[in-house]
């Protein structure tokens, strides 16, 4: 059955049709990480709704049909400031190596923590400071063309040299000087002039070129990386909508007077914001957290996945206590109902389930696919059920079979235990002595197990979190 995908293009303002300019080479730039410290839980928020539209193209196109590109930024005066302060603290190498450690130990972070969130890798993930030379190239074009020139060792792009500046956030130049924190400098010929370039000191990162020794903006690595990996003209460019402006509006100018003939991005989509309990997540309130506090506090990846797939991806996302405890509560029932009546083997020979596919290709409803997860609820359902929950990135399918697997051994372990516990009762209804039963009652509750217990009957139940490997004393 042909899917025809609609997504919302920010740029204009209105769902359309998605038509890639070539079916077998669809591609999607993603604005990445600037890797000085942990993902907090507002900057996981793009990576799993990307993931989802990932997820779905290679479904629709073909896996080897799809090119994800997500970039690092690895060159950006926090990570100097914390390679800076680990040498002061007497740390070896120099300043440019530990710079690059530092990368590197984000950069881990962030793949593990986002993995664990159900994440696919993109099939390109640049860093920022192996694409300098493209970089310089661009930025040399763009003086030559006009659309740049060279102040004080530092490269600004000519705002005004670009006449469609605005269209992607809808507003004039004049607003946007008026509303923005425009870096004031003498050295602007317009105050809305932003830096392709700028002076390193020979202590920090920094690369030779025509203009002295120095670093990219932030906003021309993008427009080269996406050029270098993608092309001059490519599908869907996308990222958070704090990235609309000014990073998004600066690619846009950069990348099309750099190459007026092309495109660009043919499709612009945007996520909104997180909150947590209805209020903006800041460290002055006390609620901002990273990916890694939750996953260490033994919230489930899978668990952030879900609450975040109950928010349609253009409204504000609001991570509360009782929405976690929710998705907790449907994904260990939906594990229960596989382990029960289902087989992670034979649910992967089906397809996802059409009206899933259906609502994600509806500008990523997500929360529609999840309703059509949740009716999902009867014996004939569990394969199905476990296809999809593969399918949206809530597992792997090891990841569930472990979990199936894991549930159906406990299960069996309660059976043999269950009717211990009621044979230790019935003795201890004659001795009154209930030493034993309230040992087992113990590790049953230690191990996440209900007890109920009748005059002729124990029942055992495995709730969430259950965790057979603490019935050894039983």
């Amino acid at each position: 059955m042909e899917v025809k995908i609609q997504l919302h293009d920010t740029m204009q303002r209105k769902k359309r049709p998605f038509e890639p300019i070539d079916p077998e080479n669809v591609r999607m730039y993603v604005c990445g990480p600037t890797v000085y410290d942990r993902a907090h839980l507002g900057n996981a928020r793009p990576v799993v709704v990307f993931d989802v539209l990932y997820r779905l193209l290679r479904h629709v196109y073909g896996a080897d049909h799809v090119t994800y590109v997500r970039n690092f930024t690895d060159v950006d005066d926090k990570i100097n400031a914390t390679a800076l302060a680990r040498k002061e603290a007497g740390a070896g190498g120099t300043l440019e190596e530990l710079v690059h450690q530092r990368s590197d130990e984000t950069i881990g972070w962030y793949l593990n923590d986002m993995r664990a969130l159900g994440a696919l890798d993109p099939d390109e993930m640049p860093r920022a400071t192996e694409f300098i030379e493209p970089m310089v190239a661009m930025i040399e074009d763009l003086i030559a063309k006009g659309h740049a020139y060279e102040a004080e060792g530092h490269v600004l792009f000519a705002v005004e040299s670009y006449k469609e500046y605005g269209r992607l956030s809808g507003r004039s130049v004049d607003d946007m000087i008026a509303g923005a924190r425009v870096e004031v400098a003498p050295y602007k010929k317009n105050p809305m002039d932003f830096v392709l370039w700028k002076p390193s000191t020979d202590d920090l990162p920094g690369w030779d070129s025509p203009w002295g020794r120095g670093r990219p903006g932030w906003h021309i690595e993008c427009s080269a990386m996406s050029h270098e990996l993608l092309g001059a003209t490519f599908d869907i460019h996308g990222g958070g909508n704090d990235l609309q402006f000014p990073h998004h509006e600066n690619e846009i100018a950069q990348s099309k007077c750099a190459h007026p003939d092309a495109g660009f991005a043919n499709y612009w989509l945007h996520n909104e914001m997180l909150q947590v309990e209805g209020k903006k997540m800041s460290k002055s309130l006390g609620n901002f957290f990273t990916v890694h506090d939750l996953l260490e506090q033994g919230v489930p990846g899978e668990v952030i996945r879900f609450v975040f797939l109950g928010t349609h991806y253009r409204k504000p996302m609001d991570w509360t206590e009782e929405k976690a405890v929710d998705a907790e509560n449907r994904l260990h029932g939906f594990v229960e109902l596989i382990a029960q009546y289902g087989d992670v083997d034979d649910a992967m020979k089906l397809r996802p389930e059409q009206a899933i596919i259906d609502a994600l290709a509806d500008d990523l409803n997500t929360h529609a696919a999840l309703e059509c997860l949740k009716k999902m609820n009867g014996s004939d359902d569990a394969n199905a059920l476990a296809r999809n929950l593969i399918f949206l990135g809530f597992f792997s399918e090891e990841a569930l079979s472990a979990r199936v697997s894991t549930y159906r051994n406990g299960v069996d372990s309660l059976r043999r235990i269950a009717q211990k516990l009621h044979d230790a009762r019935q003795r201890a209804m004659k001795s009154k002595d209930f030493s034993e039963v309230d040992r087992m009652k113990h590790i049953l509750s230690l191990a996440n197990v209900s007890v109920r217990m009748s005059k002729d009957h124990v029942d055992l139940r495995p709730e969430i979190d259950f965790d057979p490997a603490k019935l050894e004393g039983l």
